[in-house]
């Protein structure tokens, strides 16, 4: 495993933890959406000077897919437990399939297809029967619908990352800071006036802004360059893997059995993907097919 692919996987380990991040702050979706996109903006802005170059009116389009996935995600953490947020974000592959062929001119292979069908069953389970409100997920129905919305605009963030880092037009980092500006001005109206803060509560959104999203994104707009749009989605699902455990953890939160099912069949298919796909770059390496990784 070549170093693009550590950075994402790193990534994947920080992006885990907002679930139970977000649902740790007494702060409203609105609050928590925008404060650590603020965060997360000026963090990037100060830190890299690459965040600071190469902007361009594709790294705005893609900017705004990444906002609203940002604001979808958390949105959706406040509505239903964090297992099911980060499920749904994680059919993302399912959209890629279907969009890659026109937007990065990547075709799907013939089992792509099956695949696809299988994620497709795993996010209709979601939507089977209905679970009960909980004090950490109040209306499960509808932040499931907005984890599943939030998992098609996190393909287009993807689809778009890959692109333009592939086409040399744009900073990798430009689509990031400017998603995090749009999601942070967005949401401000909504998150004001803020009354009665909680010490905790500034902590956490540093962390949010500055680890949870500055940091994390740095190695996945490092990793993606060298990796295909398809399988940077598959080892970003570490996240997925992780993010129910720090949430029942820290909020003793416990996804239902039909969300559970559907985390199920979505990460036990992306992963034996992924492991159909390692072994097919094996044997390819075997019979001198397989095209050299970039440095």
């Amino acid at each position: 495993m070549n170093g693009a692919r550590w950075q994402l996987l790193a990534a994947a380990a920080l992006f885990s933890t907002g679930g139970a991040a977000i649902k740790a702050t007494t702060l409203t979706g609105w609050q928590v959406a925008s404060f650590r996109s603020g965060v997360a903006a000026l963090v990037l802005l100060l830190v890299l000077p690459s965040a600071r170059r190469g902007w361009s009116a594709g790294a705005w389009a893609v900017g705004l897919a990444y906002a609203a996935t940002m604001v979808l995600y958390v949105s959706a953490n406040k509505l239903t437990t964090a297992a099911n947020s980060i499920f749904l974000q994680s059919t993302a592959p399912l959209y890629i399939v279907l969009l890659s062929p026109l937007l990065l001119g990547e075709r799907p292979q013939r089992r792509d297809f099956g695949f696809m069908a299988v994620l497709a069953g795993g996010l209709m389970l979601f939507f089977v029967g209905s679970e009960v409100p909980a004090a950490s997920a109040p209306d499960p129905r509808l932040g499931n619908t907005l984890a599943a919305v939030a998992g098609l605009c996190w393909a287009f963030t993807v689809m778009g990352l890959r692109r333009l880092g592939t086409g040399g037009r744009s900073s990798s980092l430009a689509p990031v800071v400017a998603g995090n500006a749009i999601a942070c001005l967005a949401c401000l109206p909504k998150a004001l006036p803020l009354t009665d803060p909680v010490a905790s509560d500034g902590v956490l959104i540093v962390y949010l802004g500055a680890f949870q999203i500055g940091l994390a994104y740095v190695l996945v707009t490092r990793g993606i360059r060298h990796v295909g749009a398809l399988e940077a989605s598959l080892l970003l699902l570490l996240e997925p893997a992780l993010n129910p455990i720090w949430s029942w953890l820290v909020h003793a939160e416990t996804p239902s059995t039909w969300g559970l099912a559907g985390g199920a069949v979505i990460i036990g298919a992306t992963g034996g993907r992924a492991c159909l796909d390692v072994r097919r770059r094996r044997q390819e390496r075997r019979l001198g097919t397989a095209p050299h990784d970039h440095p």
